[in-house]
């Protein structure tokens, strides 16, 4: 069945009444997207920032009355004029829209990250099958890569490995793939939580990865430590991360921007002999090893 799309320019107006007078106008779904080039950083805890231009992208049934769709947007929202554009969407399989761009990638010299049904074209590749969703994490992220490729030259046989802030699980589960004995995914999101669980349950590794919600629950210390969060909460977080990672273990820290990598490594430096081991589009990865108490 095709679809009418309504796009509404926002610029930089709050979407809420935009979007609210959309589905009182009879929208199955509005998205929200950037209309500008400006980049969306991983949000922190509770936060749920918008781009600062944005574009409202509303679908409604075919032979919807235009008319009468845009006489509620400009009684609700004050919306009318050129920011309106309609257009004819024809129907699709929405859920597998994704596999257009997203394709199995390889991570160092061995592990690859495939979606669903798709094989890695090297022979004897680790592959780690995983989709997009709700959670962070496909490997498509800077950020994500750096520490995958890390994970895959690190020496990770029979190791205990903490992913702090696990998101889809995604560094867990590669590193179990690669050698690892047991893994420790832990995030405050209960998303991430289901979703970690469904991609190990789905690699046949739910026996080897715990799912944990509260720090005060990790089984200390851990051989390896992996944290993809963001520069402010690393700064905070570095006492308890350094209290995770056994003497003489690793740790490997990303989520931030090149200019934050020299706070972030002081911030460590009490307990790890830490330094930037790799960087892509402004973003750094600092590992280093916890040194002898």
């Amino acid at each position: 069945m095709p679809f009418l799309q309504l796009t509404v320019e926002l610029g930089r107006e709050a979407p809420d009444a935009a979007e609210a007078a959309c589905f009182a106008a009879g929208a199955l779904a509005v998205t929200l997207a950037d209309a500008g080039e400006q980049t969306l950083l991983e949000p922190a805890p509770g936060e749920t920032p918008l781009w600062p231009l944005l574009r409202l992208q509303a679908l409604f049934p075919a032979g919807t009355a235009q008319a009468l769709v845009e006489a509620t947007l400009q009684a609700l929202a004050g919306l009318s004029g050129p920011s309106l554009r309609w257009e004819a969407v024809e129907d699709r399989a929405w859920e597998r829209e994704w596999l257009r761009d997203f394709r199995p990638m390889r991570f160092g010299r061995r592990l690859w990250v495939c979606p669903g049904g798709q094989a890695a074209p090297e022979p004897g590749a680790v592959v780690l099958e995983l989709d997009p969703g709700l959670a962070f994490g496909t490997g498509t992220h800077p950020t994500t890569a750096l520490c995958l490729e890390w994970l895959d030259a690190a020496p990770l046989a029979g190791c205990r490995l903490l992913d702090y802030g696990c998101g889809s699980g995604i560094l867990a589960l590669a590193a179990l793939k690669l050698g690892a004995a047991r893994a420790w995914a832990l995030d405050h999101d209960p998303q991430a939580l289901t979703a970690a669980r469904a991609n190990a349950a789905h690699n046949g590794l739910g026996e080897r990865l715990e799912v944990v919600a509260d720090p005060a629950a990790l089984p200390r210390p851990f051989d390896v430590v992996v944290a993809n969060i963001l520069s402010g909460p690393l700064i905070a977080l570095a006492p308890s991360l350094a209290g995770c990672c056994r003497p003489g273990g690793a740790i490997a820290l990303a989520g931030l921007l090149d200019a934050q990598a020299p706070e972030v490594a002081a911030a460590y430096r009490p307990w790890f002999d830490i330094r930037a081991m790799a960087a892509r589009g402004g973003w750094t990865l600092l590992a280093g090893e916890r040194r002898a108490e």
